[in-house]
């Protein structure tokens, strides 16, 4: 079996899953180095339907769309490869309208684009919208993976000790008890040692915080923190696995938003996103003037 094609049965694999379980990043056995495409694959190397588990329900074209994006984003395709609509369709066996379309959701995240007399070709990384969730998750789990995480990281420590100190001013109590509940089913997760609940009720935290931040902006943002959480995997944040430490920074965090103390959520929510000094290093936090 070629490399290419181990790559992508283990991609289905991993994506079917759901979440990035620890040390995940690092056996994920993309080639480091561009390859050649499908030009190497196995012949059997499509159905799409049967090979790929990681569509997540959303039929044939969003396979495709997975296994292209990984493609694309791992460097088998690299930069203004051409993309034959017709060679897709015979490789993967799907029809022209799944090809049509996965080329269209994979133009509208900047990876292609398509040109009349032209043809559909790979854009370079400077085109690609890199704040979307699927090609964070597909550099997560490719080559990139060290950079990608250190973006995320920082990333983060820009987006949620704001949106924490900003949802202490809002006061809702339905959020309120619905963050009390997340924190309530971490503990019961930990007890447990469900890695898999305690990972659910934790994005949900976090994506409900900046959803009631009350900035439109940041909300907008809620995608990528709910993507990095799934994706995490280096020594940069506090949520990547379960431990009582982890779920006593959540439970701060709550606290202070009860209290509509934003600065003590905003100081918890930072604690939370450190768990090793030299994440000081890689994120100073602001100094204080």
């Amino acid at each position: 079996m070629s490399t290419l094609a181990h790559t992508m049965m283990t991609a289905a694999r991993s994506a079917d899953s759901g979440l990035a379980t620890p040390g995940e990043l690092d056996r994920y056995p993309y080639a480091e180095a561009p390859g050649t495409g499908w030009d190497t694959a196995e012949p059997d190397l499509g159905r799409v339907g049967r090979r790929t588990a990681g569509s997540r329900g959303r039929g044939l074209h969003g396979q495709l769309v997975q296994q292209l994006g990984q493609m694309i984003v791992s460097g088998d395709l690299g930069a203004d490869r051409p993309l034959v609509p017709e060679e897709i369709g015979q490789r993967f066996e799907v029809s022209r309208t799944v090809v049509r379309e996965s080329l269209r959701v994979l133009e509208a995240k900047g990876l292609v684009s398509a040109r009349p007399n032209v043809g559909t070709r790979v854009r370079p990384v400077s085109d690609w919208n890199l704040l979307d969730p699927d090609i964070i998750e597909w550099r997560a789990y490719g080559p990139q993976r060290d950079d990608q995480r250190r973006e995320l990281s920082e990333l983060r420590w820009t987006i949620e000790p704001l949106a924490a100190r900003l949802a202490a001013g809002h006061g809702r109590e339905d959020v309120q008890q619905r963050l009390t509940d997340m924190v309530g089913i971490m503990g019961h997760a930990l007890g447990q040692g469900d890695a898999l609940t305690f990972a659910r009720a934790d994005n949900e935290f976090h994506s409900l915080l900046i959803q009631v931040a009350g900035n439109r902006m940041l909300e907008h943002l809620s995608g990528i923190v709910s993507a990095a959480l799934q994706v995490s995997g280096g020594p940069v944040t506090g949520c990547e696995r379960p431990n009582e430490t982890s779920l006593a920074h959540h439970a701060r965090i709550v606290d202070a938003l009860a209290g509509g103390d934003g600065a003590a959520a905003e100081a918890a929510m930072r604690q939370l996103l450190t768990v090793h000094p030299e994440v000081e290093r890689v994120v100073p936090a602001p100094r204080e003037h």
